[in-house]
């Protein structure tokens, strides 16, 4: 006799504590931290540097709050694309759900990339394809056997990413103070001038090097988000939730702006291979160069930062594969997709989503050989945003989350967790998104020469969400959910 379908849906809550803590953790470092930082020192300074991502910093905080508050209350499959039809409207979930898979998805292929280019580090004539394939096969295996097989997978990769910044950190203020029987650096670097603009170099680019790296910083956050979606399978999900998300702001703050400010204070932000940072270059790193300064180990900085930043590349397609998985599979439950994805194997897989994603991001990854990269370059520049319009879609369910609690009756201090500096924070939180949606790639309109591609691959998904969510409206009629109407 065949299961009733809601036994066939549902997921199994095996994701302990200690798992869901580093899965928060471990989604907001990447090579965002190990590569990109260096750049945003060139550009903005150490001090410019610091404070662009202590303000993006700040507002993540306050959006993982809002997203805490809700999962606490409500962890239920789909996390932000479930309260949006809850609470807000159910197209608005619509186009939030399938931009985010879709985004996702592209993640994976984007990392099954940059896997391959790691490894020519190594083994610089490898079949760079068929090692694609084996990192994906080896992330499609994690993700096919339990919920457990892939959190204790990020458990792993993400405690290697930690163990790393916290030794960067511990040698990298030994280097600055003398402490590895070496004269000690100092602060010498801050006092350095450009001699172009004569600003120094706390803040050599002024204001707009510090809104360059707001805008750097929030793709490097991105993926925090994925511990709602977690919080559906999550093992006693009141009391492990409000756990993971208030550890996310106190080691984002430690380990990115521990790491800037020791990159900046040891690395010259005129050192030219800091611009070449971004560039999946290893030898170009932040954390190599700084590594390559300590005595008697400096010669193999670069192998293991290659190590650590392969690690990090691996991490983020598990967590790519699992996201896009379990957003599928809550969307065939909405009646949003597909009904056969929302089926579950035996142990609480939804294995027919985890077989599309991966199609369509192997499809996603071979585009890479083709045409010069242009169908690549555009699924990938053009995903970019949708994390933006997923935390912007954050704030706003939260929002109506919280008016409709109130407006039925219950009391604020009934939640079983409460976001701080509500609504401020929230508040806070979405102006400074919208500003990033529209202004996070401005550049492309005054780049010279001007080119249409950057300018469609750069704002294409703005116009495919409002697209999606005017589609679904026209077709299902759907309204506002009133606040008295909204399910808690």
């Amino acid at each position: 006799m065949s299961m009733p379908d809601t036994e066939q849906q549902q997921l199994k809550r095996s994701i302990s504590a200690r798992q869901l803590s580093m899965i928060a953790v471990g989604g907001a470092i990447g090579t965002g931290l190990f590569l990109a930082s260096g750049s945003a020192i060139a550009q903005a300074g150490p001090a410019g540097a610091l404070l662009g991502y202590a303000i993006m910093g700040l507002a993540v905080y306050c959006m993982m709050q809002s997203l805490g508050e809700m999962a606490t209350q409500l962890p239920i499959p789909g996390s932000f694309e479930a309260y949006a039809n809850r609470f807000v409207d159910s197209s608005l979930g619509f186009a939030a759900g399938w931009n985010y898979w879709l985004s996702w998805t592209i993640t994976l292929a984007a990392e099954l990339v940059a896997g391959a280019l790691i490894i020519e580090f190594w083994f610089p004539h490898a079949n760079t394809t068929l090692w694609a394939m084996g990192f994906f096969v080896l992330l499609m295996g994690l993700n096919w056997m339990t919920v457990e097989a892939y959190a204790e997978a990020e458990y792993w990769f993400a405690g290697i990413k930690v163990i790393t910044v916290i030794i960067f950190l511990a040698v990298g203020l030994l280097l600055i103070f003398g402490g590895l029987g070496e004269d000690a650096v100092g602060f010498q670097n801050w006092s350095l001038k450009d001699p172009g603009t004569g600003r120094s170099a706390p803040f050599v680019g002024g204001l707009g090097g510090v809104l360059s790296v707001f805008m750097v910083a929030g793709f490097s956050f991105q993926g925090t988000e994925g511990v709602g979606l977690a919080a559906a399978e999550t093992a006693d999900p009141v009391r492990n939730v409000p756990r993971a998300i208030r550890s996310v702001f106190w080691r984002i703050l430690l380990f990115y702006v521990g790491a800037i400010f020791v990159v900046g204070t040891l690395v010259g932000f005129n050192n030219p291979d800091l611009l070449s940072g971004n560039e999946a270059h290893v030898a170009f790193s932040p954390f190599t160069m700084v590594f390559a300064k300590v005595p008697h180990i400096g010669f193999y900085a670069a192998n293991i930062m290659n190590a650590v930043i392969l690690t990090a590349v691996l991490s983020c397609g598990n967590s790519a594969f699992y996201v896009s998985t379990r957003m599928l599979h809550a969307m065939a439950c909405a009646g949003s997709a597909p009904k056969q994805f929302a089926r579950v194997n035996k142990r609480g897989v939804p294995v027919a989503a985890l077989l599309a994603t991966g199609m369509v991001g192997a499809f996603a990854f071979f585009s890479s050989y083709v045409g010069d990269q242009k169908i690549y370059q555009l699924l990938y520049n053009a995903s970019s945003l949708t994390g933006f319009l997923i935390w912007l879609g954050i704030a706003i369910c939260h929002l109506r989350f919280r008016r409709a609690w109130v407006a039925q009756g219950n009391s604020p201090d009934a939640l079983l967790f409460k976001a701080k500096f509500f609504p401020y924070g929230t508040w806070l939180s979405l102006i400074l998104f919208v500003a990033v949606v529209f202004g996070a790639n401005a550049g492309v309109f005054t780049a010279d020469p001007f080119s249409w591609f950057d300018v469609v691959t750069s704002y294409l998904m703005i116009p495919v969400f409002i697209l999606l969510y005017v589609i679904h409206k026209w077709v299902k009629k759907t309204r506002l959910v009133p606040l008295d109407q909204c399910e808690f």
